[in-house]
This record gives C-alpha cells, structure tokens and sequence, in this order.
C-alpha cells in the first residue's frame, strides 16, 4: 500500500546541528544530557526485512515485540503493538504466555516491562546502548542525597516523592519506599494532587519541565513555588529557607529532545505558517507550553490529530520519526503537519534500536540464545512495583 506522502513535510536539515541527536558533535547552549558517542548503525539493507520476518514467524507466540512511538518506522513495522512506555509494559504484562518480551524503546522501559511481567518471561532490548538522558540525570546515590538534604531542612516527613515514568527502576523504588508515587505525562496532574493530599512538598523527579508545568500551567501553582534542585551543587543549591518555602521541589532534569524547543521556535512557525496550532509534549519549556495551543502526552497528541478537521494546520513539538509518521497518516486528509522546530530531533538513544539489533535480538532468541536481557533486583523491583501500583489507585 502506497502511503500518501505528507504536505510540506520539513525534516530536519543536513546540518551539523541536525547531527546533534545522532550522538555528535556538541552544544554548548542547548539543553543536552548525556553524550551518546558513536555514530548510529548503518541503514538497514532489504535482506533484513525478510530476515526479521522469518525469525519472528519462527519464534511464533514466544515472542511479543513491544514498539515505542519513537521507533523508527522500520521497527514499528515489527511491532505487536506501539504506544507509549507505560501502555508498552502493561500490554507485555497481559501477555503472560509470551517467554520473550522484545522492547524497542530504551532502557528504563524495558526495566518497567521486567517489573510487571512474570519471573517466566525474559525483557530483552535490542540495543544496550538505548538508554534516557532524562532518567540518567537521577542517580540512587543523589537522590538519596537530596533526601538528606530535605531532611537537615526539617522538611522530608512532610515531603511525597513523585516520580515520572521516565526514571530507572532505582529512582521508582526510591519512590516506593518513601510513600511516593509514578506519574506519566497523561496523569501527572492527578498524581500531584494525590501527592498533595499525603503531604505539604512534592519532590518532582527527574523532569523539570513535566513538574513546573503541570503544578503551575495545569494546578494553578506559581513559579515562585517551584525551586530548582541542582544535583551538582551542595545542598542543591538551595538554603534550607527556600526548600521550606517550596511547594514544589524540582530535579535538574530534562528530556534532550523536548528540551531543546525554544519560544523562537514557536514564533518562527506561526509567521512562516499563518493559522497553525502549535501542539507539544509538557516535557518541553514552561515559555513554550505557554506559548502552545495545545499541550498534551504523546497519546493526546495523536488522538488531538485525529480529530483535527481536515485541512487544518500543526506544529508538532515532540520526537521526529513520531511527526514524521503522523504527517503521513494524515497527509490523505489534507492536514498540514510540520515539524516544530527546523533541524532537530531525533532521539539518539532510542533510534539505537534499528532494525540490525532487532534482527540481531530476533535471531538470536530463535537459536535459542537470550542477549540483552534487562533483569531488575528483586528488592527494588518489589519497591517500583508498590510506586506503579499507588498511581495504577490514582482517583
């Protein structure tokens, strides 16, 4: 079947700073996590499609490949289902009978996948290298430092820990074991007001922008209740008078996709494209949601788009290969969608996963070898579970 292809679709240009989220060069002014050295693997070769195609007819019901939003579309291709990271682990939860769970997101989702499946099934990720800058800016060792911090403050017995979804297995467990809970970007608002209700603070780890925008654009809050805390920095940064003070004590993280969309950028589409709607993740900077029309998940933007009229126009702020793959479902509809920002971006880590480590991983579990298998301790699987369990209760 012949994709229709989309309406004035810009992908990023071929410019050193396109390069940035293929893991080189660097930026000084961006907001960028950790390096991701080396070059992505080589496009994949056609040979690889049927390759793939008869190592899971081989493995059969054995396998079931789980495929992120984010995926490259000859990944998705391969996809049993697609959908965001919690949706992906809860459905590899409800296939208890599959042995191998192969996740083609990055690593901190294949972790929530092994915590919610049985000991049976093995969680496989094809690339190891496919991890999350955003979780990596959350160590166990600095959290659990930050919380010496809140209490040398007097303020930790009246602080609820709230972790995003996008946080190793680690941070979730240090959640769980201080009365805390997860959130997504769907349910954040939720999980805060939750929060709230068990105590006075919230500890919001590790995304910044997920935090302050969703205390302050979607709870009313005041940037003055929110405080930065700098994890590289004694004491965070902070006096023990501002963490008192604080509503909302914020880690010094980010997503270093989302995280480089820029109030310019906003701007520059609506001139360029008159009549646009400008819808982004709630990842992206407190200027830029506030200068949104529409702010939402990844769920909510692809249900936004399918209910937009024919015709319409949108800027998408979120990861590329998602637009990409949006502008052409909807292309046959006369919607016109574009890419929010000019040159950038891919997520370098989860693009790790292409279709020669699929091929990779599938191949293997059909020889009968497991490679990359993503196993959580017991003891902080049991804590992680209790954090996933306390949103799964969210009113």
């Amino acid at each position: 079947m012949t994709t229709a292809q989309p309406l004035d679709f810009q992908a990023p240009s071929p410019s050193p700073l396109a390069l940035l989220l293929l893991g080189r060069e660097a930026d000084p002014k961006s907001e960028r996590g950790v390096e991701c050295p080396g070059d992505l693997p080589a496009p994949s070769d056609p040979d690889l499609v049927e390759r793939a195609r008869a190592a899971k007819a081989k493995l059969g019901d054995k396998v079931f490949v789980l495929g992120h939003h984010y995926q490259r579309d000859e990944v998705i291709e391969f996809a049993d289902v697609t959908g965001d990271s919690f949706k992906l682990a809860r459905d590899a939860a409800a296939r208890p009978d599959a042995e191998y769970i192969v996740f083609c997101g990055v690593h901190f989702m294949a972790e929530s996948a092994d915590i919610l499946t049985t000991e049976d099934q093995q969680v496989v990720l094809p690339d190891l290298a496919a991890g999350c800058s955003m979780a990596d800016m959350a160590t166990a060792e600095q959290v659990a430092e930050c919380w010496d911090v809140l209490t040398e403050a007097g303020v930790a017995d009246v602080t609820v820990p709230v972790s995003y979804m996008n946080s190793s297995a680690d941070i979730k467990a240090f959640t769980g074991k201080h009365g805390g809970t997860i959130c997504t970007s769907s349910n954040a608002e939720r999980a805060l007001t939750w929060a709230f209700e068990q105590g006075e603070k919230i500890l919001f780890l590790p995304d910044q922008h997920l935090g302050r925008n969703t205390a302050v654009r979607d709870m009313g809050m005041s940037l003055d209740d929110c405080v930065l805390y700098n994890p590289h920095k004694p004491n965070g940064g902070l006096t023990a008078q501002e963490l008192r003070d604080a509503k909302m004590i914020l880690w010094r993280g980010h997503c270093s996709v989302h995280g480089r969309f820029s109030l310019d950028s906003v701007d520059d589409v609506r001139e360029r494209i008159p009549g646009v709607n400008v819808l982004v993740h709630p990842e992206c900077r407190h200027e830029v949601v506030a200068a949104a029309d529409y702010v939402g998940s990844t769920e909510y933007i692809i249900k936004t788009l399918e209910a937009a009229p024919a015709g319409s126009k949108w800027a998408i702020g979120t990861e590329l290969n998602l637009v990409r793959r949006l502008a052409n479902r909807f292309a046959d509809e006369g919607k016109e969608i574009v890419f929010l920002d000019k040159t950038v971006c891919f997520c370098s880590t989860m693009n790790r996963i292409d279709l020669p480590h699929l091929v990779w991983a599938l191949e293997s579990l059909a020889d009968g070898k497991v490679v990359n298998r993503i196993e959580v301790d017991p003891e902080v699987a049991a804590f992680s579970k209790l954090a996933l369990e306390r949103m799964l209760a969210l009113p």
